[in-house]
């Protein structure tokens, strides 16, 4: 057990809100148990349901975290670079990158626990190897570290944006603009915390992502590349809806009618480009779409 002690900047109308909002990787279900393990406002005890004034001291008691080893599976998985140091592996849609939210088996750790002769452990025994990670419903690209320098290197070049990640994406509707950039702040939705938002600046983290038209189709779609300058967690399906253009199939950010039979987004991490973190060679690999993508695109005319 920790106990955590937050300050509030704001009023909130109920205690489990504030705590769903500051809290990171919790949502209101989970938050409301914790209440049964005590949580003070400025030192008594409060109730879900008990208000918050801007200054008020909030204590809670977290519960130890539970840690899982992921173990070996024998799922195939296409591995399109391999070396002593790096992995960089083609993820399929509906594939959870690493253990959590109820998913302890499937995941492209375990396929890679069961593939690879090593993996870095810097991100612990759930997530081993993981340096960056996609949406489960999002296809495409990422890199795996399998030693633990490969690994700082890697993370190195994703925190100062040398390491360079492109995606493909069809859109609802026809965008005017052939390019541009988008820059808000993201964070947690306050309505809803299994969702990302644009949120004002002092409750987000800065997002910066620049799109490109590739085509525009007759029946109001546009396939758009998007290359990433952050790397915020949805990033590009809550900018998609940011400017009123989700990603075709998104159950979560996009529209509720979907013209097609789609299991996710349309939405694919196509090219990653990065320097070995052994030989300093600079590196780029491609993932063609996948076929459910493709399909939709063949039915298209372009305009």
């Amino acid at each position: 057990m920790k106990t955590e002690k937050l300050t509030a900047r704001d009023n909130f109308t109920r205690a489990d809100i504030f705590l769903s909002e500051n809290l990171e990787g919790f949502t209101r279900s989970a938050v409301k148990k914790l209440f049964d393990g005590g949580v003070l406002i400025n030192g008594k005890q409060a109730k879900p349901s008990s208000p918050i004034v801007a200054g008020d001291e909030v204590e809670v008691t977290l519960p130890d975290a539970v840690e899982y080893s992921a173990k070996p599976e024998d799922i195939p998985i296409d591995i399109l670079y391999e070396d002593a140091d790096i992995a960089v592996v083609n993820k399929p849609q509906g594939m959870t990158v690493h253990m959590g939210n109820g998913n302890f088996e499937g995941t492209l750790v375990n396929a890679l626990l069961y593939k690879l002769d090593s993996l870095s452990g810097i991100n612990g025994v759930i997530r081993p190897g993981i340096v960056h990670r996609i949406d489960k419903d999002t296809s495409g690209l990422l890199v795996v570290a399998k030693n633990d320098a490969a690994h700082l290197s890697l993370s190195k070049q994703i925190g100062e944006k040398t390491c360079k990640r492109t995606y493909l994406a069809l859109l609802e509707g026809i965008l005017k603009e052939d390019n541009g950039t988008v820059t808000t702040y993201i964070g947690r939705d306050p309505n809803d915390r299994v969702k990302m938002a644009v949120v004002p600046p002092e409750k987000g983290k800065l997002a910066i992502t620049d799109f490109t038209v590739l085509k525009r189709f007759k029946e109001g779609f546009t396939l758009c590349r998007f290359d990433l300058r952050t790397g915020r967690t949805h990033q590009i399906r809550v900018h998609a809806k940011h400017f009123a253009h989700p990603v075709v199939g998104d159950p979560v950010y996009g529209v509720k009618k979907q013209k097609f039979n789609l299991n996710g987004q349309l939405l694919h991490a196509w090219r990653l480009q990065l320097v070995h973190p052994k030989t300093g060679e600079e590196m780029s690999f491609e993932a063609p779409l996948p076929d459910y993508f493709t399909n939709v695109l063949n039915k298209l005319q372009e305009i």
